[in-house]
């Protein structure tokens, strides 16, 4: 699979709010230490104010995140790659959903061997409040404490566990990742709106539809949605990114801005408009660079994200949501706005019903609608390629890059020592 990386162009883009983007964390998760009277639980102390329940400090043994560093020159005879049975990890905190992978390598690619995903509503309220509330940050806490243990168990040698624009947009943000630091041993790292971009494109561009012209791959998150338009390059099986967006509307942000008023169906119609001409206005600048582009006969289109894996179920009428029949579905655009416009004029309760919505998506699926429209408007292809794969995916396939590149740097350095007559290695 992918072998090397995109561009990411502006590599200070998440700095200032977000910290340093791109951290590798080398986390060897252990069981948190045994009690003694002094401890109990081995805690640390919680700070002032920190909040919350006290009880969930012996959760996981606290463990900051140590950056990988480039091992020194008189253990490069050691590297061996990785250990037999160890595994990597990828952790998407999301404004909706917390979602994890964890996966052994197998070749150049990998193979799943858990995963775990939850709605957590991360960002419930930030739109109107700017701040993350306290039922969110503990149904959040709860999740990941979840992932916590699934990291203990599986062994895992290498994980990289990132947050997106709830926690990029929220003044208590950098508080609640180090609240979780400190309640779970988990470092999330703020990511940059372009690094999101870049990592989605990573672990879901395999699944464009083949051609030669130009691609859009999107991303519709709950807190934003990211734009990445893309050509195949000839050096590479990533393809190269030409241009991005990233907008502050994903179906939770969208959908606390615009209110829940739909009592009558005029209501209803009338709340979906305002939803797309909000859209739409935060998208003109990316538009109206591509439109020249965007004329091209050949061009293709790929979302990865609820939304687009939601309306797929939809058009498959399946029963119950089945990715494998979902992830690399090519799907007509035209079938996909027929589902999004009677979706937009059902009451909430005819939505909860539909099999792959349920309550659980029944008042966040019409954001996700009205983002998609907007979408197609300004990239009109004939079909819209569906992906149930991203941020996740792309972290571990950046991660496993890394590592090969690693291993052989370091090849090359054994290879090099081997020939030096004496004196090891000039530094």
């Amino acid at each position: 699979m992918a072998e090397t990386l995109p561009p990411d162009r502006n590599k200070n883009a998440g700095k200032k709010r977000g910290g340093k983007s791109g951290k590798v964390a080398d986390f060897r998760y252990k069981r948190p230490p045994q009690s003694d009277s002094r401890n109990p639980g081995g805690r640390e102390p919680r700070a002032k104010g920190a909040g919350g329940d006290p009880r969930r400090g012996a959760r996981v043994a606290n463990k900051a995140a140590v950056t990988r560093a480039q091992p020194d020159l008189a253990d490069i005879t050691a590297f061996k790659g990785p250990a037999n049975g160890e595994a990597y990890a990828a952790l998407d905190l999301g404004t909706n959903n917390c979602r994890l992978l964890i996966a052994r390598p197998s070749g150049r690619d990998f193979t799943v061997i858990d995963a775990f995903s939850r709605v957590v509503k991360l960002g419930e309220g930030l739109a109107t409040s700017g701040r993350l509330s306290d039922a969110a940050m503990e149904r959040t806490l709860g999740a990941l404490t979840i992932c916590a243990d699934k990291l203990q168990r599986r062994n895992v040698r290498l994980a990289r566990s990132v947050a997106t624009e709830a926690c990029r947009r929220a003044s208590n943000g950098h508080e609640f990742i180090e609240r979780v630091r400190r309640e779970t041993g988990i470092a999330l790292d703020i990511i940059s709106a372009e690094e999101e971009a870049r990592l989605a494109v990573l672990g879901c561009h395999i699944l464009l539809e083949s051609g030669n012209g130009p691609a859009v791959i999107f991303d519709i998150g709950g807190g934003s949605t990211e734009l990445v338009l893309v050509e195949p390059d000839a050096r590479s099986r990533v393809p190269r990114i030409l241009d991005w967006q990233s907008v502050p509307w994903g179906v939770v942000s969208l959908t606390d801005t615009v209110g829940r008023g739909e009592d009558s169906e005029a209501a209803r119609i009338a709340r979906f408009a305002r939803m797309r001409k909000l859209v739409a206005d935060s998208f003109a600048p990316f538009a109206a660079r591509v439109a020249d582009t965007a004329r091209h006969p050949d061009i293709r289109l790929l979302g990865t994200s609820g939304t687009v894996t939601t309306l797929a179920s939809l058009y498959l009428e399946l029963p119950s949501y089945d990715r494998k029949a979902v992830d690399g579905l090519i799907v007509p655009a035209s079938e996909m706005r027929g589902i999004s416009e009677r979706l937009s004029v059902m009451t909430p309760f005819e939505r909860a019903t539909l099999p792959c919505i349920g309550q659980d998506r029944a008042d966040l699926v019409v954001a996700g609608c009205a983002i998609l429209e907007a979408i197609l408007d300004l990239w009109p292809a004939r079909r819209l390629g569906v992906a149930d794969r991203g941020i996740r995916e792309g972290i571990l396939r950046s991660i496993m890059a890394a590592e090969r590149q690693s291993e052989q740097t370091l090849k090359a350095l054994i290879r090099q020592r081997s020939t030096k007559p004496t004196g090891g290695l000039v530094r």
